[in-house]
């Protein structure tokens, strides 16, 4: 029984649990801090902070103005954008006394004011404000720890923004990729057939005109697989209606993947490598497998051509961004599954000269945030 007791304090001792309620704190403001400072963001954050630092009252600035007011004595308030700018001209933590809050009511709490930049990549980018009775050296370390603390999780939503911004922006570049040689031989191809077989024509009108809709629409950053593919098929239509018999496709697709989300244009940037691989030979019939099975908590989606091939090297070089290397879109569709879903869930590429190429997607069937627009 001593033993028993005796461990039960070593682990539930008032140290631990200041500790455990430090961290909790710390977690609950995170989420917010990682939005980046904005007046939202400050809002819901500074509570959590007033709370680890134990003070009356707490302001959140940027460089400039005061984003948000927690506690007591917000007559205060009006000091706090004054005070912001001096500390960011300074660029060093500051105490501010009686005298410089010029506070004249009776009971009022507030009697100093420690100010200290927010430094997010060698910027201030605001100041956190810790209003008080009095003012120690503990408070002073006490907030500018977690000034320091709150710069790291600025930091990871500025890279955060920062990733996003890529992705949209390479999105963007996908879409500007799509070969005009394909929208020009897609519109040949139809041409062709609009005499011997308008049937044939008007279908594959609407096969392009769908394929191209979903290419170049506006909204949302995700979609399922079942829409994807529903793309893919379009355009794998208009190459098998250009080259005939020289390419040909297996799809074999399970059901309960379809539902799965995955970022949009994903998938059609893989299909379009495999097309122009698997042709790449021009004696030889080009086939393109396209599979996509369902594996516990993941869906795994294969392309894989029976083409030229690819030096490994050359590959590594398109995923890591290459521009110089004309496999279209693999290292877009590599980042933008990396960002959505984490390192984990990049592209694998299994290629050499003369052996085909197989491209493996793992993506995960429920992920928290990622929802088709």
């Amino acid at each position: 029984m001593r033993w028993r007791r005796s461990r039960r304090s070593r682990l539930g001792g008032e140290a631990d649990r200041a500790t455990f309620r430090t961290l909790h704190t710390a977690g609950l403001a995170a989420p917010a801090l990682r939005e980046g400072l904005t007046t939202a963001s400050a809002t819901r954050a500074a509570r959590h902070l007033r709370a680890l630092l134990g003070v009356p009252a707490l302001a959140l600035t940027d460089d400039r103005a005061v984003l948000a007011w927690d506690g007591s004595d917000d007559h205060h308030r009006e000091h706090a954008a004054r005070l912001a700018q001096q500390a960011v001209a300074s660029g060093r933590t500051t105490v501010a006394g009686p005298g410089d809050l010029d506070c004249r009511r009776t009971g009022c709490a507030v009697r100093h004011a420690i100010v200290a930049p927010i430094v997010v990549d060698d910027r201030i980018v605001g100041t956190l404000q810790a209003y008080a009775d009095h003012s120690s050296g503990a408070l002073v370390r006490a907030t500018d720890e977690v000034t320091r603390w709150m710069a790291g999780q600025l930091e990871l939503a500025e890279l955060s923004g920062s990733r996003t911004r890529l992705a949209e922006a390479e999105l963007r570049a996908l879409r500007a990729q799509i070969s005009p040689h394909f929208v020009y031989n897609s519109l040949t191809t139809i041409a062709s057939f609009v005499r011997t077989d308008p049937d044939r024509a008007r279908d594959l009108l609407l096969d392009f005109a769908d394929f191209t809709r979903y290419s170049f629409r506006r909204h949302g950053d995700y979609t399922t697989l079942a829409d994807e593919l529903k793309s893919v098929e379009r355009y794998l239509l208009l190459e098998q209606a250009r080259f005939g018999d020289r390419l040909q496709v297996t799809l074999r697709i399970a059901p309960e993947v379809l539902p799965v989300v995955v970022p949009y244009l994903c998938i059609q940037p893989l299909v379009e490598n495999a097309v122009k691989h698997g042709l790449a030979r021009s004696d030889g019939v080009g086939r393109i497998s396209i599979v996509a099975h369902d594996a516990g908590q993941s869906c795994v989606l294969e392309v894989e051509d029976n083409g030229a091939g690819e030096d490994p090297d050359r590959v590594r070089r398109a995923l890591a961004g290459d521009t110089d290397q004309d496999s279209v879109g693999l290292g877009n569709v590599d980042q933008r599954l990396r960002t959505t879903f984490g390192d984990d869930h990049g592209l694998v590429v299994e290629t050499a000269p003369g052996a085909g190429t197989k491209v493996t997607v793992r993506v995960p069937k429920f992920a928290p945030g990622v929802s088709a627009g």
